[in-house]
């Protein structure tokens, strides 16, 4: 595996990107949306390594997947940054001339709420999500027909579980691939408990069709 980062805004958010030895020509890819905690301007870029997947990242398993950890600004939120994600995402999936039916989108906390946003805003472009204790708008959630995967934990009072709950009760109205973890005894912290290799190993055998 090596690292690559780019702290600067040529592709519209500071990054850095876990890159297998083993890639294909058109690897997969998965972006990982941080939380409020770890927002910058790319002088403190490691902070997006701080919660998720970076903690769990398993070459086995992204031996053809890129995974890419952008920054979102101080000043800002994910889910204010839905258009101006989807500028970033196709600028990295053309970088790393990525297979376009293996695009994943996952997050944490406000990075949750910035999953449920933005596939909502273009349900097209992935092939499977997996929000951690985020919310979106409920009464949109017919839109996501891909398979998803959605987390919170039970006892969390920062990001109250009902904003997950609620989303998941609406998309399992027409969408038959939902999967939800609702953890007892788990405050605002599910991500140590979500982004495990079981989630990117099943993130990986989805494809966009």
């Amino acid at each position: 595996m090596r690292e690559e980062r780019f702290e600067n805004n040529d592709y519209v958010f500071p990054f850095i990107a876990y890159i297998s030895d083993e890639l294909s020509e058109n690897p997969a890819i998965i972006f990982h949306l941080h939380g409020a905690g770890e927002r910058g301007n790319g002088e403190n870029l490691d902070s997006v390594l701080t919660h998720g997947f970076p903690k769990t990242y398993d070459n086995e398993y992204f031996k053809d997947c890129i995974l890419v950890m952008p920054q979102c600004p101080e000043n800002s939120f994910w889910a204010a940054k839905v258009e101006s994600l989807k500028v970033f995402m196709d600028r990295i999936i053309e970088k790393y001339s990525a297979d376009k039916n293996r695009v994943y989108l996952t997050g944490l906390s406000m990075g949750g709420f910035g999953t449920w946003y933005t596939a909502m805003a273009y349900p097209d472009m992935f092939a499977a999500i997996a929000p951690c204790c985020g919310g979106g708008m409920p009464w949109n959630a017919g839109v996501l027909n891909m398979p998803v995967w959605a987390f919170h934990g039970l006892e969390d009072d920062v990001v109250l579980p009902s904003n997950t709950i609620d989303m998941v009760n609406s998309l399992k109205k027409s969408n038959p691939n939902v999967k939800f973890d609702l953890y007892e005894g788990v405050g605002h912290n599910s991500w140590e408990l979500a982004h495990t290799k079981e989630l990117m190993k099943w993130l990986l055998e989805q494809k966009r069709i």
